[in-house]
């Protein structure tokens, strides 16, 4: 029998690993030009491949490295040489793959045996099991799900209790640094011969794609990825939960972990991620809040969205609850707009192919959200531009919860006006926009969006549990005030569509 592993399945001990010495890796080329994916984003894949190939050599396994322009046309290939074969592989999270894939297989007179996918913490049952039977209209609640999997696992859990007494501490991960402190060095990892070989295969295939290949500087295989892993441990992790929530110019990274696009390409298990961070707790290296914080992206949030997904799927992909309908403003492409905090964002996202959660959820989708976006077309843009993006990634994360598509996992829209961007961050002081103003020329567009969003959507929104007091916000404002933050709401979209805002 030989295993098949896909390039978000490239860690050396991946279960099927474990009963054969043949593998099969199919580099399909006109898969990435579905979309104009990022050039750092397919340098990262095919490189980390291509390396993963020569580790599985390197250890005594036979691999048939295939490139090809589709999966298909490589089965082809391989089926010429191993008719009938047996194949091996692991469940892959992206929604109608498997079937896709056993039916290539079987087309081609071979099967597809597919087993639990061990690169992540919990299993589809376990899952499915902790969530009970639900109709077609089922919600899922993430803090609900992240205490069960602490209590499963013992991580982070003093007997029945959390450790330090509370599940978490996100009061304690909401400052901002001071002016004089300078976050960390970013982890580089300079590109060898085969990742510049990569490189240059993709400016020849891909040169038209979105983003810069300049500072190329991620992990492309296990060994940096476990560096990347002992970097952020001993160096960003403590002050990583002080400032996770913080944003400031010139700085893409902070003291986030950059470990994404490494645990998303199987590289690094969720596990092995986790259990040096909980130790740098227990040694008294790092402090709790950070700590916690990093722990409940990882085994709560990743875990979460993973299976809200494959739950909710396909239904999710296309959900608009609040019919919104807008095309996405030009400066998502060319980062042009006097609006400091999105010309950062947008800036970080073409030139590292990363930004971090609260760049993405309170920028790039606050700002879509308010605008009107059609929420499947923000995915497409995250999905292309994200070096760490996969669709089972973005869809839950951006329909559902930037986007407010669905509130199968979200109670309430994540929509704040310049108040809170002042708060998390500095860009404020540098931007032409005032953020005290609402309406008038140079009021920043957040937040005339912002009422007008309200008030746009008060039907479905006003009932939710959630949204009282941004409602009783609403009721203070008369009509001629609500007029003009029609005006001005309408005056930001007509600017932003023909990038002059």
């Amino acid at each position: 029998m030989s295993v098949w592993l896909l390039g978000d399945q490239l860690h050396p001990d991946a279960a099927p690993l474990g009963s054969a010495d043949h593998v099969l890796l199919i580099e399909a080329h006109a898969f990435a030009e579905r979309r104009p994916y990022h050039p750092q984003k397919l340098t990262l894949v095919f490189s980390a491949m291509r390396h993963f190939r020569d580790d599985l050599r390197d250890r005594g396994y036979d691999v048939t490295y295939l490139q090809a322009e589709t999966f298909g046309d490589a089965l082809d290939r391989y089926f010429e040489v191993n008719p009938g074969d047996d194949l091996l592989g692991l469940r892959s999270p992206s929604h109608g793959a498997d079937d896709r894939r056993r039916e290539l297989v079987s087309e081609r007179g071979g099967t597809l045996t597919l087993v639990e996918n061990d690169l992540f913490l919990t299993s589809r049952e376990q899952f499915d099991d902790w969530a009970g039977e639900r109709d077609e209209n089922e919600t899922f609640r993430q803090e609900g799900w992240y205490r069960h999997v602490r209590r499963e696992t013992g991580i982070l859990m003093d007997g029945d209790e959390p450790v330090g007494g509370a599940w978490n501490y996100d009061e304690d991960n909401r400052e901002t640094p001071p002016p004089e402190w300078t976050p960390p060095d970013v982890p580089r990892f300079e590109p060898d011969a085969t990742t510049r070989e990569v490189q240059q295969f993709v400016a020849d295939r891909y040169g038209g794609h979105w983003g810069a290949m300049d500072e190329f500087v991620w992990p492309v295989t296990r060994e940096a990825a476990t560096r990347a892993l002992e970097h952020f441990v001993s160096v960003r992790l403590p002050e990583f939960g002080t400032y996770q929530d913080a944003m400031r110019d010139g700085e893409w990274a902070l003291c986030h972990s950059l470990l994404s696009a490494a645990l998303n390409l199987g590289l690094l298990r969720a596990r092995e991620v986790v259990e040096p961070v909980v130790a740098a707790y227990e040694s008294g290296d790092a402090p709790l809040n950070s700590v916690e914080g990093f722990v409940r992206q990882v085994i709560g949030w990743r875990e979460f969205m993973r299976h809200v997904y494959r739950r909710a799927m396909p239904n999710l992909g296309s959900a608009n609850q609040l019919g919104q309908t807008a095309s996405l403003p030009p400066l998502y492409w060319d980062g042009e707009t006097e609006m400091q905090c999105l010309s950062e964002a947008v800036t970080h996202v073409h030139d590292h192919g990363y930004a971090h959660h609260i760049e993405r959820l309170m920028l790039l989708s606050n700002f879509a959200l308010l605008y009107g976006v059609d929420p499947a077309e923000l995915n497409e843009w995250f999905h292309l531009g994200f070096v760490d993006a996969y669709h089972w990634v973005t869809t839950p994360n951006v329909v559902g919860m930037g986007s407010f598509g669905t509130d199968v996992l979200s109670s309430k829209p994540y929509a704040a006006s310049a108040n809170y961007v002042d708060k998390m961050s500095d860009h404020c002081s540098a931007c032409p926009y005032a953020k005290t103003k609402t309406t008038g020329e140079n009021a920043c567009p957040f937040n005339a969006l912002y009422w007008d969003f309200l008030k746009r959507n008060e039907e479905t929104l006003r009932g939710t549990g959630r949204m009282g007091l941004m409602y009783s916000h609403v009721d203070r404002k008369d009509d001629a005030e609500l007029e003009a933050i029609r005006e001005r709401a309408d005056e930001v979209r007509e600017r932003a569509a023909d990038g002059s805002l």
